[in-house]
């Protein structure tokens, strides 16, 4: 059996239709591919090597299916294998989402590494199977040598743009608008609707109607699989979790991650121990009740603000919050409102902050967060210098990171905000401190001396099991030489790793 055309085939596709089908299978691996990190994101966290790997797996299976592709289209004619590659492939798709959801509730607290496993598998058979409809389409409209170069350029062009549309359209418009059930269902049943018109028309029905059974059930499976999200926004898998000790009590969960807690009756009680640390520092810091200008670099619940609205009446607030589904869960759910003393802005942080005048804020806070790190951009020199810019004179900055044993990045960043700030003190656990254990530091910063007794005494008082490390000789013993970030190199998610599948 040849690649040739038989008399018995259908007749090489037109330049529209064979296009068409380049375009759209292109596309249709790119929106797999930035889907496939949304679905793996509740289980293990949105980081820069969870990218990596997915794209990682997403390019290999491009490269898979072209070559194999290729090699079968010179040895059966692809007019008879479209239609059912196409079919399979929007089986396969369906089947994507309540097969790595019920993994993921199997796996649930132990070793999330096996989502990573049936995600790549779950994404690369499809991707494979779509990357080889543009070798095969090739096969069919070149008809002679002489047209090789055009007709390889032309359809490799029409696949590139199939791609850049397939990014842009799910990074702009589906994930914006619809949940990653929907975009995959869609995508699943247009591809097995087109698979089916084409393997009826080349096969007859009997040939179709096993998968889309398959298709159908699959469907039923995502209706039923686990739903981890109660919102899913345009970057985390969010929910609400009370808390079964205090009524009042909330969590809001991000991906894997327990970013904020709120209790819905008293913005004064502060569950976690970094935020208690934070507000410590702005008790002692300026007189009792004495209102401050604040920023907030990322929002979560609000916990801070809200403390410092009810706490020190007067207070101004600005927090800057990029993700606009988090917002709305802090009102619809987290009792958020929004007023004279808190201010949210839907923003990059960094934007937002570049945005304040110099000298206008008596207290700026860094707790942003993209999975377990902190956004790089988030963490540089340029950032704190930043941060700086917009205080007073004896203003002071406040950063909540989370790292774990050795401590790369948190001696990193503690090294970057010793380089632009007269004074900086670390509050942690003493084993965190030690680098014997991971968890939550809070770095303070100031031009002027930090009130450390005074902190530590209120940092007893709370509780918290933090200690302090200040002054330049525990500084520079805690960073022991460790390089300042900057724009230029500021490799977080790798300083972080290796690091606990959840935690915070």
């Amino acid at each position: 059996m040849t690649g040739e055309p038989r008399p018995t085939d259908p007749r090489p596709l037109g330049p529209t239709a064979g296009a068409a089908l380049v375009f759209g299978a292109a596309a249709a691996v790119l929106v797999l591919e930035l889907v496939s990190l949304r679905l793996v994101a509740p289980y293990l966290g949105l980081t820069l090597e969870t990218n990596t790997a997915v794209i990682g797996i997403a390019l290999a299976a491009i490269a898979a299916g072209a070559w194999t592709g290729g090699r079968v289209a010179d040895v059966i004619f692809p007019g008879r294998l479209l239609g059912p590659i196409l079919l399979v492939a929007g089986v396969l798709v369906v089947l994507i989402l309540p097969v790595v959801r019920w993994t993921g509730e199997l796996v649930r607290g132990g070793d999330v590494s096996a989502v990573l496993l049936v995600a790549s598998l779950a994404l690369f058979a499809p991707a494979a199977l779509l990357s080889a409809v543009t070798p095969m389409v090739v096969k069919m409209r070149l008809t002679t040598l002489a047209e090789t170069g055009s007709v390889v350029g032309r359809l490799s062009g029409i696949g590139t743009l199939g791609a850049i549309t397939g990014t842009v359209a799910t990074g702009f418009v589906f994930v914006a608008t619809v949940p990653t059930s929907v975009i995959l269902l869609g995508l699943g049943g247009l591809l097995i609707a087109i698979g089916a018109a084409l393997t009826i028309r080349l096969r007859g029905v009997r040939a179709a109607v096993v998968p889309v059974v398959v298709a159908l059930l699959g469907a039923g499976a995502t209706v039923l699989a686990p739903r981890p999200c109660e919102l899913e926004t345009a970057y985390h898998c969010a929910r609400v979790v009370a808390d079964p000790d205090r009524p009042t009590g909330r969590v809001l969960v991000l991906d894997t991650l327990r970013h904020s807690y709120v209790d819905l009756a008293d913005p004064t009680y502060l569950d976690f121990a970094y935020v208690q640390a934070i507000a410590s520092a702005t008790d002692v810091g300026w007189p009792e009740s004495e209102p401050l200008r604040a920023f907030h670099l990322g929002g979560g619940g609000l916990t801070l603000p809200r403390y410092l609205d009810e706490v020190r009446p007067g207070t101004r607030s600005l927090v800057a919050e990029i993700d606009r589904g988090v917002v709305a869960l802090d009102v619809r759910r987290l009792g958020l409102e929004t007023g004279d003393g808190i201010d949210v802005k839907v923003q990059d942080a960094r934007l937002g902050l570049a945005r304040q005048p110099d000298d206008s804020r008596d207290l700026v806070v860094g707790d942003a967060f993209g999975g377990v790190a902190v956004p790089w951009h988030l963490a540089t020199r340029e950032v704190v210098a930043d941060a700086r810019r917009v205080l007073v004179g004896d203003g002071i900055y406040a950063a909540n990171i989370i790292d774990f044993p050795p401590l790369a990045f948190a001696r990193a960043e503690v090294a970057t905000v010793a380089s632009v700030f007269d004074h900086v003190a670390v509050a942690a656990p003493p084993e965190t401190l030690r680098g014997d254990s991971g968890g939550n530091l809070v770095v303070l910063a100031s031009d002027r001396p930090l009130p450390v007794e005074a902190l530590a005494e209120r940092l007893e008082q709370r509780d918290t099991g933090y200690v302090l490390a200040s002054g330049p000789a525990e500084v520079a013993s805690f960073t022991n030489g460790a390089t300042v970030l900057t724009d230029d190199f500021a490799p977080v998610d790798q300083l972080l790793t290796p690091y606990p599948p959840a935690g915070r």
